[in-house]
């Protein structure tokens, strides 16, 4: 695993991805708001939904990446 291959497989990859897809729809739709509100946090919610968003994001981000490397290598070897 030194040669700069991740030790994920493509399941495990895949469900990150779908998770911070979750996560960032849910943070978008203000249905997390909506929960923190229900339970009486006002403006501490607003705040972690924010920060919600943002991890959701980046591991969007990070996970699809992951995945895209991963599939290039598989197809186009060396």
């Amino acid at each position: 695993m030194s040669n700069g291959h991740s030790s994920y497989g493509i399941l495990g990859l895949f469900l990150g991805f779908l998770t911070g897809v979750i996560w960032l729809l849910l943070s978008i739709l203000n249905i997390v708001t909506g929960f923190f509100a229900l339970l009486g946090l006002g403006s501490l919610g607003t705040i972690l939904n924010i920060l919600i968003a943002l991890v959701g994001f980046l591991v969007f981000i990070v996970f699809g990446l992951l995945i895209f490397k991963r599939v290039w290598h598989f197809y186009f070897k060396k």
